[in-house]
This record gives C-alpha cells, structure tokens and sequence, in this order.
C-alpha cells in the first residue's frame, strides 16, 4: 500500500507521468495535490484516494463509472477530468488545476460576497447544472467547498458523480463530513427519497446565502437536528440578499414540483441582476498558505523543474527579492510609459474572449471602458451564450470608449418540429433524428381512444434551435376501471354496472348461507381491484344455502343407514340404543330439510 501521510505522497509519480508537486488540501474522500503532468506539460491536480476508499470494491466500481461520466463532461464552468487510474492501490483522479481557491477558502477567510458577486456564482453554477442536468447527471452534493476558482474568477464546479459513488461505499466518513454536506442538503435527500436536478437547485440555494451572510439556513449543532429543520421548511431569504433573495427562496421551496429548474432558476437570476449593481472582482482565496512545493529534480521524467513552473498566483504568494527589483524597475518603466500617453486616449489589450460565457466576457471588458454590441448569429455546434470571437481580435490593442464587437451564438439555427401525429414512440423518436432533434422527457397519459405506444402530443411545436430535446406525451390505452363492490345485487343490476365501465359480466352460481339466493355474492377480481377497460369480469351469483332433505332410515340398520346418509351428503352423528338393532326413529326427522355436511342423530331398539 502506498503511503498515506500527504507529506510523504510530495514528489511521488503516479501513472508514470503525474509527479506529485505540492499538498493543497485533504478532503472527505481524498488528498489533493498539485502535481506535474509531464506527457501535456501542464500543472493539474490530483485527487489520491483515501485507502479506506481504496479496498472498497463496491465504490471502485461506482467511482469508475462516475468517473468516466464525469470526463465526459465538458463545460466552461465545470472542472474538467483528464484522467484516471490506479497505481499501487492507490486510484486517483486527475482534474484540471484551480488556482482560484473555492468558495469555501473564501468563506473561512472571513469573505463575504456581495449580493452581486454571489448572483454572477449562482448564474455560473446555474449554467453548469443545466448542462449536466441534460445529459442525465445530478450532482447531488453542491456546497461551497465544490465550486471552485480559475485565476481569473470564473468558477468551476467539482466532484461530479463523486456523492453518488461516496453513497455506495461501505465506509465510514471523517468526522464532520456528513454534516458538511447535510448543511445543504434538499428535503427530499433527508427523506430519503429520489432525487433529481431540482436538489442541486434547492443546495445551490443554501450557499448562496451563506456565501452573502455566512450564516448556513436551519444549520444546527447535530446532524438530525441539522436534517430534520429542512422538512417542510421553504428557505428564507435574508434581507442582505437585497434582489437575489426571490431568486433562492423559489430554488429553496422545499416541495420539488414548485422548485425551478436549472434554465427556469438562471433566468430567475438574470432577471435579478438587472436590478444589481455590477460585481466586483471575487476575493479569490489562491492555494493555501502552507504550499510546499517539491524541489528535487525531475528531469528524468521529462517533467518541469519546481522553478520552471511556479504555484499559480494568489495574494499570498510572497515573492524573492529578485522579483521585487524586477517589479520595481518595470514600475519606474510603466509611470515613464503613462507620462507620455497622458494626452491621448489610454488603450488596452483586448483579452482572448473566445468560448467564454457572454457574462464573463462583460466582466473581462468592464476594466477596458469601451461599448459592446452583441450579435447573435445561429452557429451549430457552438453553446448558446458563448463568445465565438470578437472584434477587435484578442491580443489587439483597443482604446477607451471604442465599440468591441461580440459574437455570441444563439446556438444551432431553427428547425421545423416535424408533425408527430399519430406515430409510435420509436416512429417519433426517428422522425425527431432526421430533423436534427432529441427526444426530451416522455410522459404517459390516459386515453379512451389511442392505443397505447401512440403519440398523443409533443413540445415545443412549431421553430426550435437545432438539438433541442422535445417532450412527447404517449398514451398508455384507456385508464384502468376500479371495480366497484356488487355484492348484494341482482346479476342484471350488476351486468348494469359493469357495462358502464366498460367491463364484461360473465356469470356463475354458487351456495351462499350468508347471500339470499339471486342476489351477488363478490367478483373475481374482486372489488378494488383494477381492471383493463374490455375485460371480463365474474360475477358470483348465490344459489341461496346448499340444503338436503334427511332421508328415511326407519327399519334399516346402522351400517345400512350409514351409507343412505353418506349418499344424501349427510353422516350420522350418535347411535343411542344397541348398535346392532334396528333403527326406528332419527333426529332430525326423515322429510327435514338440512345443510349439505349435517349428521344425523339415529335411535335403535
């Protein structure tokens, strides 16, 4: 087993290429490290399993796959995973480099965002979520401490599909970490029940406002009392959310049908940043202080020196003296520089904008003081909401208080949705294809008139962005009949009832002692039990009590009267006089009308 002390891990290689630079952090399931990948080149970090996880077959498997699902993933503001694998009992995950910090840093170092701030994250993450949401993956564990930083502020959310493995995996967590998540976890996750996208909604709710307050809604000093405040309980928003507090209290209603969805949530929030201010700079928390970077060489694996490829920038990073002459001399350089220009019109570098989000691309030009205009052409293959280019080109100069283009796509261009009218299932789902669209959600309703497996509507109709997912509505036949109890009535007034239902009457008689005879005695399926519409159903009619008459034994003998009343479907009971006498009286008497099964009683003389 490799070692499991995070001083030990630093400068250890995994997979041959990922060498092991700096300890960033430790957390429920795994180290972190930033490492070196020497085949690409680049810094990325490492997540290192825990061993406990490590022997844990079942989560294995689940981390697998999640994993794969997870690198399949491929978003501006989710953090991307390169790779994965296994080396010396030890998995690991290798995911790309956040020099940025998360919000949870940020939150420990006494930062509190502002309303604005915190709308840009939630409008980020909202962006993100719809995205995965499509492609059928829930998070499942959306808290401060996975959504993370780039160096420039835009966020990244982490540990796709890693709950859902943690869930299946036959440990026991450290402690706290169940109440690190239970602090943002959705009603329904606390009852056990299923969940969909809508609990990442209701927890991207939670930290918003505790990214503004610092304060987490119903949080608790034990984890039950922790659980049990978010049952039934809608959030409330406080006042220092100012426009954003609508916004989460409709993401923190704990009924899920009244919880938006990721698109509906981020158009809540645009709609809020309306009335906002503009937001400034995030104040990024940068790795931790204790960063300690490995300095042996590395050369023989063709990975870059400590000194080649420095810790990413953070306001912490305390620079060498070297550094600070360098800075200082291009100080001097730079006041020079602005002495000269200050009579004409102050010019900037235009930032590469290409596949960032047009939320993004703004904050990136706010610091530039020139105008937008956005254009939105249709370009397939392009994410709605992403720049495709600008003019002027990056890397361009630009000056103050000129117009900067901006191409954002609209997505794929319109389509016609085809007329779905009667086709199957499978016969829409191909006719969808051929047009340049998906299948979206399918739900099935009853209907009197159309078999089932048919098409009963679609939506969107009409012009669509191409690859949209349109939602079908199927039939699944007419609606069961319940049927109703019948006991007690005539069969013709039963045959009556079932009629109505569309059900068919099928009849049989049976002795009742109970039931008068003509009258119904139950159904097969009995009553409150469903039935498909057309179906027979049996209708029990009662042929009153099975009686038989005794028959006269008088003069015969006990042996001979045994049988006459075993043929009648009666016995004898007691023999009262010599059992090899003849019998001259019974009891009932001969002519008596009695239950199917009686004995009768017989005297001798």
């Amino acid at each position: 087993m490799a070692p499991t002390r995070m001083a030990d891990q630093v400068g250890r290689v995994l997979g041959g290429r990922y060498r092991l630079r700096a300890a960033l952090g430790t957390g429920a399931s795994a180290q972190v490290f930033l490492a070196d990948d020497a085949a690409l080149g680049r810094q990325v970090a490492v997540k290192v399993l825990h061993p406990a996880l490590a022997g844990d077959n079942t989560f294995l498997r689940r981390f697998q796959a999640e994993a794969r699902a997870a690198a399949g993933l491929t978003h501006p503001h989710i953090m991307a995973v390169y790779d994965w694998g296994d080396d010396e009992d030890s998995p690991y995950l290798v995911c790309e480099y956040l020099a940025g910090g998360s919000l949870r840093a940020m939150l420990d170092d006494g930062h509190r965002l502002t309303p604005s701030q915190a709308l840009l994250v939630g409008l980020e993450a909202a962006h993100a979520l719809h995205y995965a949401h499509g492609r059928g993956i829930v998070h499942r564990d959306i808290k401060p401490g996975n959504l993370l930083f780039d160096a420039d502020g835009r966020l990244r959310i982490a540990d796709f599909g890693m709950a859902r493995a943690l869930a299946e995996a036959a440990w026991t967590e450290p402690a706290g970490a169940l109440l690190g998540t239970a602090r943002y976890a959705a009603p329904e996750q606390v009852k056990g029940e299923s969940v969909d996208g809508r609990a990442d909604l209701y927890s991207l709710s939670v930290t918003l406002i505790e990214a503004v307050t610092g304060e987490v809604p119903f949080a608790a000093d034990t984890t039950i009392a922790t659980l049990m405040g978010r049952v039934g309980n809608p959030l409330k928003a406080p006042p220092e959310l100012d426009a954003l507090g609508p916004v989460v209290e409709l993401g923190g209603r704990a009924d899920t049908d009244e919880r938006p969805d990721a698109v509906a949530f981020a158009r809540a929030l645009d709609a809020a940043a309306r009335q906002l201010p503009a937001p400034e700079p995030l104040p990024l928390s940068g790795p931790p202080d204790d960063l300690t970077v490995v300095t042996e060489d590395a050369t023989e694996l063709g990975l870059p020196s400590s000194g080649q490829t420095p810790v990413a920038a953070g306001r912490r990073r305390r620079w060498p003296l070297s550094f600070l002459i360098v800075a200082l001399v291009l100080a001097v350089a730079g006041t020079a520089y602005a002495v000269t220009r200050a009579s004409s019109t102050p010019t900037h570098r235009m930032p590469a904008l290409q596949a960032k989000t047009e939320s993004d691309a703004q904050t990136l030009l706010r610091p530039l003081k020139v105008k937008v205009t956005i254009h939105r052409p249709f370009v397939d293959g392009v994410q709605p909401g992403l720049v495709i280019d600008s003019k002027p080109a990056a890397g361009t100069d630009v000056k103050e208080h000129s117009t900067v283009v901006l191409n954002v796509s609209a997505g794929a261009p319109p389509v016609p949705v085809p007329d779905l009218t009667n086709l199957s299932k499978q016969q829409a789902t191909d006719k969808l294809v051929q047009a340049g669209l998906t299948v979206g959600d399918v739900s099935n309703a009853y209907d009197e008139q159309t078999q089932p497996g048919v098409v009963l509507d679609w939506n969107p109709k009409g012009q669509v962005p191409k690859h949209s997912a349109i939602a079908l509505a199927v039939s699944a036949g007419p609606r069961p009949r319940t049927l109703p109890s019948l006991t007690g009535k005539t069969y013709d007034q039963a045959v009556a009832a079932l009629q109505q239902l569309g059900l068919t009457a099928a009849r049989t008689d049976a002795f009742s002692d109970t039931v008068p005879k003509d009258q119904v005695i139950g159904t097969s399926p009995a009553a409150g039990a469903s039935a498909a519409r057309g179906a027979t159903v049996t209708v029990n009619v009662s042929k009153g009590p099975d009686m038989v008459p005794v028959p006269d034994v008088t003069g015969k003998s006990v042996q001979d009267a045994t049988t006459i009343m075993q043929q009648a479907g009666l016995s004898i009971g007691n023999v009262f006089g010599p059992p090899n006498k003849k019998i001259f009286v019974t009891d009932p008497a001969k002519g008596t009308q009695v239950h199917r099964g009686s004995s009768v009683n017989v005297y001798t003389k």
